[in-house]
């Protein structure tokens, strides 16, 4: 079905079919984060429940209240807290590269993928997902830092003009740039990850190369997908936060715990879009093409037919004697 649909429809056909995988990656989110955050929960909870500080935050969250509390000698340091978060972070980082392959094998099965058939793909690609995670955040780290030190000396530049415009024309459109490099990164490396994972590939360089060469071949369609998927993003966050300020009343913890866990589901569904595209493309163009030999029935032997000898007659004797 891939193969006759677009970029988009066929991500999303392959999202819709599987799922199951967000629904498992909110969790494994979700869990993380409530053990990341059970230490400074703790640290809070002696704190707010013996301060009157807690009385303001009854009815509703007050951001004043929080930077106060933190300035109180008696909260004390929060860098055992920042540790305990920064540790469920890369476990998350390692979660991620643990089951994604899973998830790119199971988008580009035409069945459901096996559970034995999942977590084999997992285990078969996890150092090569860590080396292609670490590649990527050293190259992207420094092309986009590259970037915004240029997009600094242009805005001083442009601030030092006697054109009132061009400061926020020149920002703007530094972002703007900034933005489109950083998603043609991404494709480049989503479309690597595919590749070590559809075609088993153990050279990690090689799917680097092979990403990025049908990433400029196909700059257009893959960034123009990546782009819609980036502003179904933003319009369901903003969309998300829209709600959030509009029904659900301030002194509502429970409203707000539902309304923002409902945003971070639903901003999961274009991130897996995203890797749904890349299987997609794949497929399409990336995938060793499969040759079909012609059937061709095998010749059946011919038999070679032996004739009888033939039978002479018996002569009479007389004749026999002449």
């Amino acid at each position: 079905m891939g193969e006759r649909q677009g970029l988009l429809s066929g991500g999303w056909h392959r999202v819709a079919r599987n799922k199951r995988y967000i629904i498992w990656f909110y969790v494994l989110n979700v869990v993380l984060a409530c053990l990341g955050a059970a230490s400074f929960s703790n640290q809070a909870h002696d704190y707010l429940d013996h301060s009157l500080l807690s009385e303001r935050l009854v009815h509703g969250f007050d951001v004043g209240v929080l930077i106060e509390m933190f300035a109180q000698p008696e909260f004390g340091p929060t860098h055992a807290s920042r540790v305990a978060g920064l540790h469920f972070a890369l476990l998350f980082f390692i979660a991620t590269a643990l089951f994604l392959p899973g998830v790119l094998q199971g988008y580009a099965s035409t069945y459901r993928l096996p559970r034995e058939d999942f977590f084999r793909a997992c285990g078969r690609n996890l150092w090569r997902f860590i080396r292609l995670m670490i590649v990527a955040g050293i190259g992207i780290g420094a092309v986009v830092g590259t970037l915004f030190g240029l997009h600094g000396v242009l805005e001083r530049q442009a601030a030092e003009s006697t054109n009132e415009l061009l400061l926020p024309e020149v920002r703007f459109a530094g972002l703007a740039v900034i933005l489109l490099v950083m998603t043609a990164l991404r494709i480049g490396f989503d479309l690597a990850e595919t590749d070590i994972v559809l075609s088993d590939q153990p050279a990690v360089r090689k799917s680097i190369a092979t990403g990025f060469r049908h990433m400029w071949g196909n700059l257009g369609r893959l960034l123009g997908s990546y782009v819609v998927t980036t502003i179904v993003a933003a319009a369901v966050l903003l969309l998300g936060l829209w709600a959030w300020m509009k029904f659900v009343p301030p002194a509502s913890v429970g409203g707000a715990m539902v309304v923002s866990q409902l945003i971070l589901l639903l901003l999961l569904i274009p991130r897996f879009w995203q890797r749904g595209i890349a299987v997609n493309y794949y497929l399409q163009s990336m995938a060793a093409p499969v040759t079909v030999e012609p059937f061709r029935p095998a010749p059946v032997p011919t038999l070679a037919v032996v004739e009888p000898a033939p039978v002479l007659p018996n002569l009479p004797p007389d004749s026999q004697g002449s």
